[in-house]
């Protein structure tokens, strides 16, 4: 009968405004971490069999399509962003009406977003590729895939956007039960698509469509079915202006934060494509074990933003100190782990996506110069997760277009330039990676002093500034 009654709080939501920090801090980290091993889990094997079964190439096709769809994502993660932080503010308050109509307001913008990205992103397919300049080999298929991928995509903005808001209210099981119902049935149906009906890139395309929808629908009926928390009918499902107009606001800061991450991606990554097929390749291979190793960090922000969030709407100031301390110990301890073993397993991680020698060593070479960044990366993330969930959005941003724009591109560019010999005629690929782990760095220092300084407090209540 205890083991019952455990068992169903876990499933439960997490009210993370009562507890020891540190406790409510791992119960909602623990199933979001795996969700985003699970989520990562999608490129990965895809890459993988890739890799293995159709070739270096075709790798290549799949690596240069992940910039411009991240760019094209880039709206599901603004509104998702603001659901998670209203949906967490409005939990900590206990107002279920408003609660309601955020969520009916969210069903309206995720099936708006999802038609209008999956339109676009399909017609200017092959535009969006050309902006990269790939090998002509290369370019082909990764227009092939990017086409299946946009007919999907209403998949992807439910799944994304829901979570949001699932996580937001505490609920960081549930997503990860359906990321796992859906990677598990990605990969049976890579395997089959791939090895057994040889449809090559567009059989890894339809397998990850597939999965994600399966994904998003899960995420619509738990909503639908959290009765106990909110209430689904005509009244709240009517968009509600206030509410959009206050997820747009939040969302927007944090969607042009996507955009300028998938920017930046695709403006390195002509010069990834300038220095060869194999660059590409090794590149692509090294962003997998990469997605991996950013796992935590991105555990710990949604966790930050949805902790402070809900304690920020019940009232509970005095909880967001000791919480972000105990974060960041977590945080720091798992990037140190996860760095140590990119350090040393980095050659057969590296193997896994391809038996050429020549890519294995340019990606483990990769793998080294951007190590050290994860820790960096991983302050920053929970730091500008607390920012996110006090309601500022903007200052990250900002933070973003610094490190990125300003020094990130401009910076591998000079090193390529620098680095060019008879064997790397277009520049070192270390120019790469070398120039994440510099921009990274400066990430980290500008969002601890803005912390510190605590401008981002703006946006509370006077009274209440003083208690964080």
């Amino acid at each position: 009968m205890q083991l019952m009654q455990k068992l169903s709080q876990f499933f439960d939501v997490q009210d993370m405004t009562k507890g020891r920090p540190m406790d409510t801090l791992i119960a909602f980290s623990i199933p979001l971490l795996i969700g985003n091993f699970a989520q990562q889990l999608y490129n990965t094997v895809d890459s993988i069999i890739v890799g293995q079964y159709i070739g270096d190439t075709a790798l290549a096709a799949v690596g240069t399509s992940g910039p411009i769809l991240n760019l094209m994502l880039v709206l599901f993660m603004g509104i998702s962003t603001g659901a998670s932080i209203l949906s967490a503010q409005y939990f900590g308050a206990k107002d279920r009406q408003t609660l309601s109509r955020l969520v009916g307001s969210t069903f309206f913008l995720t099936l708006l977003s999802g038609l209008i990205m999956s339109v676009l992103g399909f017609v200017f397919s092959e535009f969006l590729v050309s902006l990269v300049h790939p090998p002509e080999n290369v370019a082909s298929g990764s227009v092939t895939y990017l086409q299946i991928i946009f007919i999907g995509m209403l998949g992807a903005a439910a799944y994304n956007i829901l979570s949001g808001v699932l996580r937001g209210m505490g609920d960081s099981v549930y997503p990860l039960i359906f990321l796992v119902i859906a990677c598990l049935l990605n990969i049976v149906l890579d395997i089959v698509f791939v090895r057994n009906f040889n449809l090559g890139i567009a059989g890894v395309a339809w397998a990850t469509i597939i999965a994600q929808g399966i994904s998003g629908i899960l995420c619509l009926i738990r909503l639908v079915h959290m009765r106990e928390t909110i209430d689904i009918n005509r009244r709240t499902l009517t968009p509600d202006k206030r509410i959009m107009w206050s997820l747009c606001r939040l969302g927007f800061p944090a969607g042009i934060t996507s955009a300028i991450f998938s920017l930046s991606s695709i403006i390195v990554q002509n010069l990834t494509n300038s220095m060869g097929e194999l660059t590409i390749a090794a590149t692509v291979a090294v962003m997998r074990v990469d997605g991996f190793a950013m796992m935590p960090n991105f555990t710990f922000g949604t966790a930050a933003t949805t902790y402070v969030g809900q304690n920020i709407g019940a009232g509970q100031m005095n909880r967001i100190r000791p919480g972000t301390r105990d974060l960041m110990k977590i945080a720091l301890c798992c990037s140190t782990v996860l760095v140590a073993a990119i350090l040393l397993f980095g050659r057969p991680l590296i193997g896994m996506f391809t038996q050429t020698e020549t890519v294995i060593a340019l990606g483990a070479s990769g793998l080294r110069w951007q190590a050290l960044g994860y820790i960096a990366f991983a302050v920053s993330q929970v730091l500008q997760g607390v920012m996110r969930g006090a309601g500022e959005t903007v200052i990250p941003m900002w933070i973003s277009v610094i490190s990125t724009v300003v020094l990130r591109m401009p910076l591998a560019y000079l090193i390529a330039v620098l680095t060019r010999s008879s064997v790397f005629p277009q520049g070192n690929p270390v120019a790469i990676f070398s120039s994440l782990l510099i921009s990274w760095t400066l990430a980290m220092l500008m969002t601890v002093y803005t912390y510190r300084k605590g401008s981002w407090k703006k946006r509370l209540p006077e009274a209440l500034r003083k208690e964080i």
